[in-house]
Parts: structure tokens; sequence; C-alpha cells
């Protein structure tokens, strides 16, 4: 095993990943597991969501990498899997809300559903509340390239590798994203 590989880039522990060293793969995982984390948050806002994505999507990382040919940065790859997961949890979700108003419609149950909790309301503001509206509102492309910008810092070209798009494509979403949170923090002001 490589005496430090901490202090070795991510395509060389790729490489060392590669060749069965699994100290190299914990390595990359320590490097972005926070990373990670944070932007499958921003997605779910659901802590325990958030970890398992992330987790979920280390796995594939680690179960696809004989196949990774590192055209791309080990980050945008790793990144890509893990924004590909979060856009199937959103759509997930988004199906499993509407098929639930439906049976609930049914039933006669009403529309009804729990808010957030007094402390949740306390703890998040009324600002990140406005905002956290705001971003929910914005389809799945727009947000991730938001997100992936303001939260993460990526650049529009390492955004248009993790979203595989042309980079004029993620700024035409990122464009359309700041506009309509415009729009929409200014209405709900």
């Amino acid at each position: 095993m490589i005496s430090r590989p901490g202090e070795l880039g991510d395509e060389a522990l790729v490489i060392a990943a590669q060749q069965g060293e699994r100290e190299a793969f914990e390595v990359l995982v320590e490097r972005y597991k926070e990373k990670a984390y944070r932007i499958a948050f921003d997605f779910t806002r659901d802590r325990e969501e958030a970890k398992d994505l992330s987790q979920d999507a280390f796995l594939q990382a680690f179960s696809h990498l004989k196949s990774f040919d590192r055209r791309a940065s080990f980050y945008t790859w790793f990144y890509r899997i893990l924004v590909n997961l979060c856009l199937d949890y959103r759509r997930r979700k988004a199906k499993i809300a509407w098929e639930s108003l439906e049976e609930r419609t049914e039933r006669g149950d009403g529309f009804a559903s729990p808010g957030p909790s007094p402390v949740d309301q306390a703890i998040r503001g009324e600002i990140s509340e406005k905002i956290e509206t705001a971003l929910a509102t914005l389809p799945p492309k727009q947000r991730a390239v938001f997100l992936l910008k303001n939260h993460e810092g990526l650049s529009i070209s390492e955004i248009a590798g993790v979203m595989k798009s042309a980079e004029g494509t993620i700024k035409v979403h990122l464009h359309r994203a700041v506009i309509a949170l415009k729009q929409r923090l200014t209405e709900l002001a």
C-alpha cells in the first residue's frame, strides 16, 4: 500500500483503488463525503435520506470504479452519479406524493397535510423557509444547476461535466433558475 494515500491526488487514488487498494477509495470517500451529503440534503431536505443517497452514490462509484476511464475527474464522475440519484429520488417522491393525494381524495381524507413543527419553523426561520419554498418550485435540472453552482461552488464547466450537458445549456438553466427564484421570492415577500 502507498505510504500516505491522503496526500495523493484523486487520479492517483483512483488508479490505486482500481488496482484493488481499498484504502485509496476510502480516502476518496473521506475527501468528498461532506460535500456529497450537502448536495443530497439540498435535494431532499431530509437528513436520513441525504445520508442514504450519499452512501448509495459512493457504493455505486465503488462498484463501477473498474469501468471509470478517467476522461473526467473522479469528482465530476462521482457527482454525476450523486446528482442522478438525487434527481431519481425527487421523481419518485413527486410520484408518491401525487399517488398519495389521489388515494386521500378517493378515501375522502381531504388535502390537509401536517406542516413543519414549531421547533423546525423556529430553527429554519422565515427567510430560510421562503428560500426553500422558492427552490422547491424550480424544475429539477434548474434546481440541480443552481445548487451545484451556489451551494457547492462548482464552475459552469464542472456542472456541465456532472450534468453531461453543454456549458450553454447549463448557463440557460442557471439563468432561468435565478429569474424564477427572484420572481418567486418577490411574490413571497
